[in-house]
Formats: C-alpha cells, structure tokens, sequence
C-alpha cells in the first residue's frame, strides 16, 4: 500500500514522467501521414517513371489501363526499356530499404531474385477493376430477412 502512494505522490508532482493517450495519438497520427506521404511520393515517382519510359501521358495511361489495356501492350515497341527502367526502379527501393534497416540483405537479394520475373508479369498483366484491396471479396450486399419461426 505504500508503494501505491509513493506512486501516486511521484505522479502528482511530475517526477514520473507519463505519456498522455494524447500525445501517443498525435504521434500514430504523424507516423502514419508520414508512411503516406512516402507511399504518394513513391507512386507518383513510378507513374512519372512509366509516362517517360513510354512516352505516353499518365491519364492516357490509366485510361487504356482501365479500358484493360496491359502496361507492356500501352508500351509497344518500348516494353523492354520499360521493364529494364522499373527493374532499376524496385531495386533502387529495395537498396533503400536494406541502408534504412527495414531488410536484411539475404532478403534483399531473394527479392532482386525474382524481380525482372516478376517486374515482367505485371507489365503484361491485365489490371483488374480496382476495387482496393479485397479485390472484390466485400461484403456481398444487404443481409436476406430472417424466416419467421413456427
């Protein structure tokens, strides 16, 4: 019991220090804005990218995407050089990401393992409708009414 008010008596006149559910939030909030911010960049920086590998505007591009168009037919003769600059692309993303500390190199390397494979794979992929991440597994609608009971 004395420990408890030794605590109590610490806490009101600030020698322990406790951290407000308000500043653990703003700093959730400002991490995550952060991650997005870097994930927009990221993006955008990939759709510049494609735009002038290909020489084709990005609204252009996700029009005929969209229309189900694939990137390697939009690309035509310049597929290959748009494979090799998106190759060079992840690869530098995932040099980044082994220098900040978030991979090690052996995963690295098993990820640039598969890369031009698989780099090669969405180009001539056909996109799908963009229905976010469930990729259409939603909910499938309003529930049926129940039967009433006998």
């Amino acid at each position: 019991m004395a420990a408890v008010a030794l605590t109590v008596a610490a806490l009101s006149l600030g020698s322990i220090g406790v951290a407000s559910a308000d500043d653990k939030g703003a700093a959730k909030s400002a991490a995550h804005a952060a991650h997005k911010a870097a994930h927009d960049a990221n993006h955008a920086a990939k759709e510049a990218l494609v735009a002038t590998t290909i020489g084709v505007d990005a609204a252009t591009i996700k029009t005929r995407l969209a229309a189900g168009e694939t990137l390697g037919a939009i690309a035509g003769a310049k597929k290959d050089a748009l494979i090799a600059a998106l190759v060079a692309f992840k690869t530098k993303n995932i040099d980044a990401a082994v220098a900040a500390g978030k991979l090690t190199a052996t995963q690295a390397t098993a990820m640039k393992a598969d890369l031009t494979a698989h780099v090669t794979e969405r180009v001539n992929a056909v996109r799908g409708e963009g229905k976010g991440p469930k990729e259409g597994k939603g909910p499938k609608g309003p529930k049926p009414p129940k039967a009433p009971r006998p």
